[in-house]
């Protein structure tokens, strides 16, 4: 086994023992609120937490970061809601779109955008091609003991002792206007690494192991994970980093990882040895739960499509190859919705499985270490001349540089492999997608349906595979057969790395503390300011738009990524993508609903009566005047479990720009996604019946609901109505609504609500 789950709650004594709390009295340990207080995590909130209270945190962080898909929206919401400047370094990457512009000037729009913000607001803005925003918030922002709020999904640096968390726009739009992050105390579950990692084992195969353990299960969900243990010792900076910035997959809140020599030498590397803190837990911690990681026991993984904890050994796989296909293609039905005829089983050849293309790239595989261990198996041999191909993307310039210093890079180059800038398309779907039908292997973060950038809605599909560097490099050096790198044995021959700073001082502009009020913000034709937003009116009259019964939902599928973010800045036009993959009319039926809206506002009696015709079947004869002015409309969406994987807020924004008032589902897959529709005004209902009576065209009529919300209300009484006019009553829960999310939905924004003020 290679990884223990401890439930129920685990001492951790000294740093080596672990003790269930039924011993916990015969040893004379603390009680678990007390020994809770060691933990690292609870000891870096308490240092960033304004409130005075350790159960309601109200956090401010010490950094923000966000990437050119979110950036011009979050400023766009601050400015509107009062931005002076900067109070904290903001650092403004531009990763993203570098190289996906649908046509036209709209990306280079965008940069100018963020580099005359930065310039005016006192900003930090990396050009592109130069970093990844992980990497260069590794290398220039992370900090012991610091915490970073990042507005993408795999802000996590944990492994250099930063917590860092991973949100949508508006929470950085908080930080912005001097706000706070609120959040209850999350739990904290330890992560005891013991031994020491094989030779073909690389950091996507620990983390692929703790995701395949724990995601399903919700074992660390919306909590914090805190690694811990003498095998953490064993691994290098690198390897860390590349399992730290995983645990995003698990649904962790974030992460923290005891600290040692061996973070302050990359501290020291990167001319920061001031920003080294030693971090461990104290004499006697108490964690929520326990993962005991093995890590001699681990081996090459491989998580195979359409989800990273869809798990097994590379072994495991080519022992059992049709058997396990035959599972993957049941699972590509559902996320599929059997729309799609999907086969892996044509890739087999000779009892052995082809691959088209590997990919090497961004936060999680574009490491130092990672490609130079691709280039030691590698070096001398050929990938072939057949459909596979290989592409690497270092995380940032100066290990691209140091890749050509030491001579990697002509060794990967020499073998056909291609060597590009640090971009994370591969991530996202925004390049290298493969050809139609084809299945990819990459070490990067995520293997959702369309991410590599394939259009299901087209009948294009392709499929990724999560795997390390290590077995990546040794499947090219067969040629595209899925290979372990445990069978392709190698002499890893890591060489020190030197960081040059001299490229980010050459060409970054760092303008914090230097604000320039007098700038003139750069506006390209494509950026346009959010549209006005109505307060919540008394009662609400919705009628369902969507109603998706997948287990999960992900973000990718409530707005996909690739060619859509190069409309990212236009929050009309991004807003035409909502649901296109997975509910494809799902935009017209919003727009329908939201055309009477409009004409409530405009005071078109004629037109918005129609809507409130539905009324009369639960006994409403309120005159329609009446009616315009206490009665909102809009739609609502339901999910059994929306909100899994990114951060991005464009999930629930590109809702509200149509019309969405409200989100119903059984619980939110992730805490940034309820942020997310609550920072823009939706209601975040839940309703834990998994068998919900709910169809789309159907009405949601929700009396009082304003009242509701102002006296705090947890249980609601809503009222359907059937498209053949019969009624039906509903109870929805509003759970854990703060005063703060009170007033944000009171005043049906985030941007609303801090124009009030």
């Amino acid at each position: 086994m290679m990884i223990q789950l401890l439930e129920g709650g685990t001492y951790l004594v000294n740093e080596t023992e672990l003790v269930e709390p039924a011993k916990a009295a015969a040893q004379g340990l603390p009680a678990p609120e007390e020994a809770a207080k060691q933990t690292m995590a609870y000891n870096i909130l308490r240092d960033h937490n304004t409130s005075g209270n350790m159960e309601k945190l109200q956090i401010k962080f010490d950094k923000l970061t966000s990437h050119d898909i979110t950036f011009v929206g979050i400023i766009q919401t601050a400015r509107a809601s009062g931005l002076e400047k900067f109070p904290v370094p903001y650092v403004l990457t531009n990763c993203h779109n570098s190289l996906c512009a649908v046509g036209g000037t709209i990306n280079e729009d965008d940069h100018m955008f963020g580099l005359t913000c930065a310039k005016k607001y006192g900003g930090v803005y990396v050009p592109p091609h130069q970093a990844v925003i992980h990497q260069f918030a590794r290398e220039m922002l992370a900090g012991g003991g610091k915490m970073i709020l990042g507005s993408d999904s795999h802000t996590r640096y944990g492994a250099l002792g930063t917590m860092a968390m991973g949100e949508g726009g508006p929470e950085l739009v908080k930080q912005l206007l001097s706000k706070t992050y609120d959040i209850n105390m999350p739990g904290v579950v330890g992560v005891y690494m013991t031994g020491a990692p094989i030779p073909g084992v690389g950091p996507q195969d620990v983390a692929l192991a703790i995701i395949g353990a724990v995601f399903k299960n919700g074992f660390v969900k919306n909590k914090v994970m805190e690694f811990v243990g003498p095998g953490v010792s064993n691994l290098s900076a690198d390897f860390r980093i590349g399992v730290d910035v995983m645990t995003t997959e698990t649904t962790c809140l974030s992460s923290i990882w005891r600290t040692d020599d061996k973070i302050e030498e990359f501290y020291a590397i990167h001319g920061r040895s001031e920003d080294y803190k030693e971090l461990n837990p104290g004499p006697v911690a108490y964690y929520d739960g326990m993962l005991v990681v093995e890590l001699d026991k681990i081996r090459p993984m491989i998580a195979m499509p359409f989800h990273p904890s869809n798990t097994y050994t590379i072994d495991e796989l080519n022992a059992n190859l049709m058997d396990i296909l035959d599972d993957v293609e049941k699972k590509a039905q559902i996320s599929l919705d059997g729309k799609i005829d999907f086969t892996l089983k044509d890739k087999v050849h000779d009892g052995k499985l082809y691959v088209e293309q590997g990919i090497i790239a961004g936060c999680a595989g574009g490491g130092f270490e990672n490609i130079c261990a691709a280039a030691d198996i590698l070096k001398g041999a050929s990938i072939g001349a057949d459909a596979f191909t290989l592409s690497v993307y270092p995380a940032s310039t100066p290990i691209y540089m140091e890749l050509a210093r030491n001579g990697r890079l002509a060794d990967l180059m020499a073998t056909g492999a291609i060597v590009k800038t640090a971009f994370c398309g591969p991530c996202f779907g925004a390049s290298d997608a493969p050809g139609n039908n084809d299945f990819c292997i990459r070490h990067s973060t995520r293997n959702f349906p369309n991410r590599e950038g394939s259009n299901p809605a087209n009948g294009q599909i392709a499929s990724v595979a999560l795997m390390d560097s290590k077995s990546i490099a040794a499947t090219a050096f067969n040629g595209g057969y899925l290979t372990s790198a445990e069978d392709c044995p190698v002499v890893y021959e890591t060489p020190e790395y030197e960081f040059n700073e001299h490229i980010y001082e050459n060409i970054v502009y760092n303008g914090f503390g230097k604000a320039k009020p007098e700038t003139e913000i750069v506006y390209g034709p494509s950026i346009k300011d959010w549209p006005k937003m109505p307060a919540l009116t008394e009662n609400l009259l919705l009628q369902v738009a969507s109603v998706i019964r997948d287990e999960v939902t992900t973000t990718d599928e409530l707005i996909p990524s690739g060619e859509t973010a190069s409309y990212r800045s236009n929050p009309y036009k991004i807003s035409e993508f909502t649901l296109i993959r997975k509910d494809p009319q799902y935009v017209g039926r919003a727009k329908a609903a939201q055309e009477f809206e409009k004409a409530r506002v405009a005071g078109d009696k004629e037109k918005a009566g129609t809507f409130y015709q539905v009324l009369k079947a639960v006994g409403v004869d309120t005159p329609v005047e009446e009616l315009m002015k206490t009665t909102g409309i809009g739609s609502v969406l339901y999910a059994k479990r929306p909100g899994d994987g990114s951060a991005r807020e464009y999930a629930a924004s590109c809702q509200k720009v149509l019309g969405g008032l409200a989100n119903i589902c059984i619980e939110y897959a992730t805490k940034r996604y309820r942020s997310n529709c609550v920072n823009w005004g939706m209601l975040p209902f839940t309703y834990p019946d998994d068998n919900i009576n709910l169809e789309v065209g159907e009405y949601v009529y929700l009396p009082g609901i304003r009242k509701a919300v102002e006296d705090g209300a947890t249980r609601f009484e809503a009222t359907i109505i059937g498209k053949d006019g019969s009624t039906r009553t509903m109870e929805l829960q509003l759970n854990g609504v703060t005063e703060a999310e009170k007033k944000v939905l009171l005043a049906g924004s985030l941007i609303n609500s801090y124009k009030a003020e």
